[in-house]
Parts: structure tokens; sequence; C-alpha cells
């Protein structure tokens, strides 16, 4: 089976989706575990930045090494241009995280899950502003708005309030989800142009040293007690980041936006249960009906995909 025919497929998309998003909802509360255990104090933007910039420098070159593995031998690889690498490296890692990073540091892990989660809807936004001849149906955005209900209820699981409480660390998170949101979309378009894994890779690389630079204006580049815990961290999050936006950057490329930004709403849930297991966060039932919502919606946008198909009118973009 090629790459195509499997990211195109409704097994390939819903695995590697599911894959990706899982990866991503352990991220947060690992994060806090790192913070934790490397003596990160929640005032230390600095600090935070700096971890943030080793992270994606070294999931960077992790995923550059593979691409040049994979690269036939006497082809040039093709590249976007430099100009386009900057704004993609900037919106999909750069501020996505600098924002994560900082409101980790002084919000829950589980309320910061949940937040997360909007990146769904500002991807389908940003969709509308960038690739204006991707259609979303009134079954799309019904599909998008029980998902994003998934949300607003999952804000009831953080101890049991009836209501989210909205402060700086939350401006943030939405702000990275903003970001991280335009990001994907620019990532899918510049797919076309180069391979997803080198491409993917150089954003990275890219956007961590420019983390790395933030994080070094505290005029210490190395604030970290580091021993063999605090390490396998550090990699273990390189590795997710490196396996997690391979896998979505892939599947975004061979298909339409609208049809699997839905899969983005799963992040939240997987966040607050291993929030719940990893900070011992307190969880509540409204975690699971934010599931059942999501997953309502994530049904809604996949069975129009099916009766489109039927139609004789699959969505499904034309390789340019």
């Amino acid at each position: 089976m090629t790459v195509e025919r499997w990211f195109t497929s409704r097994l390939g998309v819903v695995v590697s989706s599911v894959l990706a998003t899982m990866l991503w909802g352990s991220a947060l509360p690992f994060i806090k575990l790192s913070y934790a255990h490397l003596h990160i104090g929640s005032g230390d933007l600095f600090a935070q930045w700096l971890f943030a910039g080793y992270r994606f420098v070294l999931a960077g070159l992790l995923l550059m090494g593979l691409a040049w593995l994979l690269k036939p031998r006497g082809v040039p690889a093709p590249r976007i241009p430099a100009s386009s690498l900057v704004v993609l490296a900037l919106t999909q890692t750069f501020l996505q995280y600098i924002f994560v990073y900082a409101a980790l540091g002084n919000g829950s892990g589980m309320t910061m899950s949940i937040i997360s989660g909007s990146v769904s809807l500002f991807q389908l936004l940003a969709v509308r502003w960038l690739v204006r001849t991707e259609r979303l149906s009134t079954r799309k955005w019904l599909g998008l708005l029980l998902g994003f209900g998934g949300i607003a209820v999952m804000g009831m699981a953080s101890g049991g309030n009836q209501h989210l409480a909205f402060g700086v660390a939350e401006l943030l998170m939405l702000l990275s989800a903003l970001s991280g949101g335009v990001g994907n979309v620019l990532a899918r378009r510049q797919a076309a142009f180069e391979p997803v894994i080198s491409l993917t890779g150089r954003q990275m690389f890219w956007g961590g040293i420019g983390l790395v630079i933030v994080g070094c204006a505290s005029g210490n580049p190395f604030p970290f007690d580091w021993d063999g815990t605090g390490l396998l961290m550090l990699l273990y999050l390189s590795l997710l980041s490196a396996g997690a936006f391979a896998l979505w950057n892939t599947v975004m490329k061979y298909n339409e936006v609208g049809k699997v930004s839905m899969y983005l709403f799963l992040s939240p849930p997987f966040g607050v249960i291993l929030s719940a297991l990893w900070l011992h966060e307190q969880a509540s039932i409204w975690s699971f009906a934010a599931l059942a919502l999501v997953t309502c919606g994530i049904v809604l946008v996949n069975r129009e995909r099916r009766a489109v198909s039927t139609a004789g009118m699959d969505d499904t973009p034309r390789k340019r």
C-alpha cells in the first residue's frame, strides 16, 4: 500500500489522526511533569522557552535525518522558499509553543488540554481564509460545534466546577491554538512542494532555534541540572513532536481540512485522562459527556463523506 493510499483510506485517516492526537494529548501533562523534575518554576518563562527550544531542535534534527535516509539517492531534494519556511516555523512551532509553555507554567494540565482543542475551530476558520476553494458544509459546521461544545463541557471536569475560569494562562493557550490552526493549514499548502517529513523537520528545527534564542535572553543558556530521567523526558517530548506533527501534516496533505479537523477534538480527552493519571488532577463525569459529544461530531463529519462519495462526488483533493 502506498503512502497516499493509506492516508486517504478511512482506516488510515482514523488510525493516524487518533495516534497524533493521543501523542499531543500526552504532551501537556508530560511537560508539567518535566517542569517539576527539572525544577522549572511557574514564573521562569525563559527556562520554559529554552526547554521548548531544546525539544523542537532535537525533534527537527530527528526528522531531518529521517528525511535524508528516505530521500532517493541522486535526486535533488525539493525545498520550499526560505520565506515560506520562516512563516511556517513561526506559526506552527515558535508562536504556538512560546504560548503553550508559558501557559502551562500557570495553568492546570487538564484545563490547558481542554482549551487546546480549539485549534480545530481555528483550523477550519483558517482554511476558509487561506483555501477559498475548499467548501465547509452545514453538516461539517454542525459536527465542529458538537466538538467545540464537548470542550465547553470538559471545562466542568476541572474539580466539578460549573464554569470555566479564564485568565492569562487560558488566553495564552487560546493564542497557541490560533497559531497552531493557521500553521496546520499553511503546512498543508507547502506539503505540495516539499515532502512532509523534510518540511516538518526543517520548520521544527528553525522554530526551535527561535525558542532557544528567546530562552537564552535571560543570560543562562544551561539552567537545567540534567540527569538520566530528565534527558529521557526531553527525548520523549522530541519523539512525540516529530511523530505527531509528521503524522498530522501527512493526513492534512491528502485530505480536506474540514474532514480531518474534527479529530483534533480527541486531544483534550486524552489530555484530561492523562492529567488525572500523571498529575493527579481531579476529573469528573463531565469528561465522559464531552467525549461523547466529540465522538458524535466525528461520526457526523464522516457520515457526510460517505454520502457524498455515494453520489459520485468524492471530496478528496485531487493531486496537483
